[in-house]
């Protein structure tokens, strides 16, 4: 899965562009979020406002509850379930020049996770600001936590997972959950640059992609096999980080979102393409029966 600011629940549509990449991202008050409000947003002063709103909202009831107090994983699931119904949008991170872009209206499925998050990072590290969680999603969506231009975000999901389990951001929890060997062949970026802009204007950082390929490529990876996955559900928890493997040329993963445990089901919430928004869904299991070109899926935990 790409993370190029589309990301994709079927490979092949009007999302190509973002599931390319991974990129894959406060209490303080409506005043100080506003201030940021045209730099992080690419929505009207209008719709930011909505958005400072909303990011209130979410600091506001993590100071009521505690939520600095809580596991992670618990803390993440009250934040997503203040996205839910939240507009599915792809591109929100594209621009010239590269920033660490936020969007609280209009998620896809790597925003989604993203920034869910990066602020619970941010609780759990103190922080109130906007400019708080921008340091967080930049630490975790860009190579070594730094922003360096448009090829040190971490495109692919399959890069972003490594680079997240050296910075001890998330652990792989798939080996222990009889996780199988995943050989990946990406090339998607490097092979059509026509699908972006910044590939477009500086063919020269096509070789860079390429390299960057072939050693996601060496790597080891794990997944879990969708035949196998009802069997290990009930070792998952809430705030999973879920991965769900495509068997699309060149590319590694097709979806991200995250595991919300229900009643002891595992269930999928993510932004979904199809339905628009970001959802509640069936369980993990359940939902990858749904495409045949999902092939699996690979788990890590945050930390």
């Amino acid at each position: 899965m790409i993370n190029s600011s589309q990301n994709w629940e079927s490979p092949y549509g009007n999302n190509m562009k973002r599931r390319t990449f991974l990129s894959v991202g406060l209490l303080g008050t409506a005043a100080s979020a506003s201030s940021f409000a045209r730099w992080y947003y690419r929505t009207s002063d209008e719709t930011s406002h909505v958005a400072s709103t909303r990011f209130s909202r979410i600091m506001n009831a993590s100071q009521m509850g505690q939520w600095a107090a809580l596991p992670i994983g618990e803390r993440m699931i009250r934040i997503a379930n203040h996205f839910v119904d939240v507009p599915y949008v792809g591109g929100t991170l594209e621009g010239d020049p590269e920033q660490c872009r936020l969007d609280f209206e209009g998620l896809d499925c790597v925003t989604f996770f993203e920034l869910t998050l990066g602020i619970a990072r941010m609780i759990g590290h103190g922080g109130t600001t906007i400019e708080d969680l921008r340091k967080e999603v930049e630490f975790t969506r860009y190579r070594s936590g730094k922003l360096v231009g448009y090829e040190s975000r971490l495109h692919y999901t399959a890069d972003w997972i490594a680079d997240n389990v050296v910075k001890k951001v998330v652990v792989d929890v798939t080996p222990q959950l009889d996780g199988k060997p995943l050989h990946l062949a990406v090339n998607f970026m490097s092979t059509h640059p026509q699908y972006y802009k910044p590939l477009q204007e500086h063919p020269e950082l096509i070789p860079v992609f390429a390299k960057i390929e072939q050693h996601i490529n060496a790597q080891q990876h794990l997944y879990i096999p969708k035949d196998d996955v009802a069997k290990v559900e009930d070792q998952l928890q809430s705030g999973d980080i879920v991965a769900i493997v495509t068997n699309k040329v060149g590319l590694d993963y097709a979806h991200t979102g995250l595991i919300n445990v229900v009643d002891g089901q595992a269930r999928f919430m993510h932004a979904s393409s199809t339905q628009k928004k970001v959802v509640l869904d069936a369980t993990i299991s359940e939902y990858l029966k749904r495409v045949s070109s999902h092939t699996g899926v690979t788990i890590v935990r945050p930390i």
